[in-house]
C-alpha cells in the first residue's frame, strides 16, 4: 500500500498528526469512538489528537476525507503510528480495532471466547438493525423536506422494536436474570457493546420519541442512566467536542 493518504488538499493538523488520530463531530456514531478514546484514556493514559469537521458542510465528501473513508462518513480514526498509517472506518470496526491494539486488558472486551461472541452479537446488532432505523426515523421525522407519514411511522415502529430486543436483553425475560450491561456473564460486564449502541439510543427524544413510549422499556432506562454516569461518557459527549 502506497503512502497516498495525505496529499496537499489534506488538513495540516490531520497529515501532521503523530499516533492516533480521530476525524470526527459529536454525532451519535462520532460519540462511541470519542467514549471508547476517553474510556481508554482512563484506564492507560491513552493519548490521541482530534480533527473536528462540520458534516453539513460536506466536509466529509472532499477527496482529502474519501482518501481515509471512501464512504464519506464520520467518525474515522488513523493510526499514524503505522507506516504508512492506517485509516479506520465504520464506528463498529474503529471500537474493535481500539479494542485490540489499545485494551491489553480487555477491560472494555472479554478474553472468553463466548463473552467475547456474545459483545460481537450485540454491537452488530446494534449496527446493522438499531442505528439505521434511528437513522431514517430521525431522517423522516427532522430533516425531510416532505412529511410522510408512512415512513415516520415505519421507522418509528421499527426502532421500538429494536428497542424492545435491547429490553428483553436487559430485563432477562428469558433467563430470570436481569442484567446491567449487554454482554458478559451474569449481570454482564460494560463493553465495546454498550460503547457502540448507547450514543443512539439516548437521543430518542430527539427522534421523536416520548416518555410514555419509553415505559415499555423500564430495564433499558436504567441502562441508559448507568451508562451515562461514567466520567468518561461525560467529557466523550461534551463540550471538547463540540466545534467552537
Amino acid at each position: 500500500m502506497s503512502h497516498s493518504l495525505y496529499q496537499d488538499d489534506t488538513p495540516a493538523e490531520v497529515k501532521n498528526a503523530r499516533g492516533l488520530h480521530l476525524i470526527t463531530q459529536s454525532t451519535p456514531n462520532g460519540q462511541k469512538v470519542q467514549i471508547m478514546l476517553e474510556e481508554l484514556k482512563d484506564i492507560y493514559g491513552t493519548e490521541w489528537t482530534t480533527t473536528l469537521i462540520d458534516i453539513s458542510t460536506n466536509e466529509q465528501k472532499k477527496d482529502w476525507f474519501l482518501r481515509l473513508d471512501p464512504n464519506g462518513r464520520i467518525p474515522v480514526i488513523v493510526d499514524n503510528t503505522r507506516s504508512p498509517p492506517f485509516p479506520v472506518m465504520e464506528t463498529s470496526a474503529e471500537l474493535l480495532y481500539l479494542l485490540k491494539f489499545a485494551d491489553k486488558n480487555d477491560v472494555f472486551g472479554f478474553k472468553d471466547e463466548l463473552e467475547r461472541n456474545q459483545a460481537l452479537q450485540w454491537l452488530f446488532f446494534w449496527h446493522g438493525s438499531g442505528a439505521p432505523y434511528m437513522g431514517q426515523l430521525n431522517h423522516f421525522n427532522k430533516f425531510a423536506k416532505e412529511k410522510i407519514p408512512y415512513a415516520i411511522d415505519r421507522f418509528k415502529n421499527e426502532t421500538l422494536r429494536v428497542f424492545g430486543v435491547l429490553e428483553i436483553q436487559l430485563s432477562g425475560k428469558y433467563t430470570g436474570e436481569p442484567r446491567e450491561y449487554l454482554a458478559g456473564a451474569g449481570k454482564g460486564k460494560y463493553s465495546v457493546a454498550d460503547i457502540g449502541t448507547w450514543p443512539w439510543v439516548k437521543i430518542y427524544e430527539f427522534s421523536g420519541l416520548s416518555e410514555e413510549d419509553m415505559k415499555a422499556f423500564p430495564h433499558l432506562q436504567k441502562w441508559l442512566a448507568r451508562i451515562a454516569e461514567r466520567p468518561a461518557v461525560k467529557r466523550g459527549t461534551g463540550d471538547a467536542y463540540k466545534k467552537q
